[in-house]
Order: C-alpha cells, then structure tokens, then sequence
C-alpha cells in the first residue's frame, strides 16, 4: 500500500462539505480538519503510484469548494508498534 498526505486548502464556510466529500472518495481512509496552513489533511492510499492521478487529480482536486493542495508521498511508515517492536529489548514487562 502506498500512501499519500494531501494537504488541502478549501473555502472556509465549506470546510464541513468538503470534507465530507472527500472522505467518500474510496481510496481516502481519513480526513483531518487541522490548523495551521492547510485546512483539511486527508490520507490516500493506493496499490500503485498510478492510482494517485485517477483519487487525486481526477477526483479529489474536484470537489467543489477546494482551492488547493500540497501532496506528499510517504516512502515509508512508521507506527507507535513499529517503535515498540524497534526498541524493545525482548524484557519481559513486570
């Protein structure tokens, strides 16, 4: 699975909407209202980088009320159990 971070800039009195509809896009798993220089955050995931022109050029950067976005590739991900399993030295937890 590849990953995508989308920073989206929208409309502020659509920022509900937009939101909404983003996350019926099929391949985006989650949608984050944010502060700071984006608006929305949303996360895509794919099988192939080929798929990120069919969710996000052809259908995310559709939606009406958005205004623009900053897309990020993820090359790799790491999560608080991949930390755990990291830096665990094999202790039992008493």
């Amino acid at each position: 699975m590849i990953t995508a971070i989308v920073m989206i800039s929208c409309e502020v009195d659509r920022i509900p909407e937009v939101a909404e509809a983003i996350a019926d896009i099929p391949a985006v798993s989650e949608v984050y209202s944010v502060t700071g220089d984006a608006d929305l955050i949303a996360m895509v995931r794919v099988k192939a980088h080929e798929e990120f022109a069919d969710v996000i050029a052809d259908r995310l950067n559709k939606v009406e009320g958005i205004v623009g976005t900053s897309t990020h590739i993820a090359f790799r991900t790491y999560s608080s159990h991949d930390l755990e399993a990291a830096f665990s030295l094999g202790l039992d937890g008493d």
